[in-house]
């Protein structure tokens, strides 16, 4: 075993590298990548939802640009993490509002869709993974779902009759990063445990 193999370093180093490896595979198998697809589109939709950016709609098709939506499109709404939408979409039964949240929540689906992927691929084929049938994917994945209230949180408290101290407001605020970390964390916890050679 060499040094480098054995230092901090080293180890991390290997194990984003099996974690690229194990995520490049569950991309090229048919039924993972359709695990990911499926679940990343479900998690955006909830998402969007969750902060009102994708509503029922009254019928018809408009699209309408507010003036200054480049200089609008970083500016924050209500937190840190909820930005002014910039495009309106109506179609049909559905409006859609357009912002930087579609960005972060299309991230952070993507990130949830890889890491329901490579549990579903170590479901599949443990002896490749090396970790049975895991499930932190899964569990690393529900702060992400409920990062989704990081601004329509204090709202959702209102509605319940639910009177929000200052501290619980701000709560919400960090859910969006402690779930990337989280994510991240759990796609490396599982994804180095993954023998791509193997698959």
């Amino acid at each position: 075993m060499s040094t480098r193999r054995s230092s901090p370093l080293g180890r991390f180093e290997e194990a984003l590298s099996r974690t690229f490896g194990a995520t490049m595979a569950v991309l090229r198998r048919r039924d993972s990548a359709l695990v990911v697809a499926g679940t990343a589109a479900g998690y955006l939709l909830v998402y969007l939802y969750a902060l009102g950016h994708l509503a029922p709609g009254l019928g018809g098709f408009d699209v309408t640009v507010v003036p200054g939506a480049l200089a609008k499109f970083f500016r924050p709404e209500l937190g840190p993490f909820s930005f002014t939408p910039v495009v309106q979409v109506s179609a049909g039964p559905v409006t859609y509002l357009f912002s930087l949240n579609t960005v972060l929540g299309l991230g952070l689906a993507v990130l949830v869709g890889l890491n329901l992927g490579l549990t579903y691929l170590a479901w599949r084929q443990p002896a490749a993974c090396g970790v049975g049938s895991s499930s932190s994917g899964f569990l690393a994945s529900i702060p992400a779902v409920l990062s989704g209230t990081a601004c329509c949180g204090p709202v959702v408290l209102i509605l319940l009759g639910i009177q929000a101290s200052g501290i619980v407001v701000t709560a919400f605020q960090f859910l969006l990063p402690v779930a990337v970390v989280l994510l991240l964390g759990s796609l490396v916890l599982v994804g180095r445990q993954v023998d791509p050679t193997r698959l």
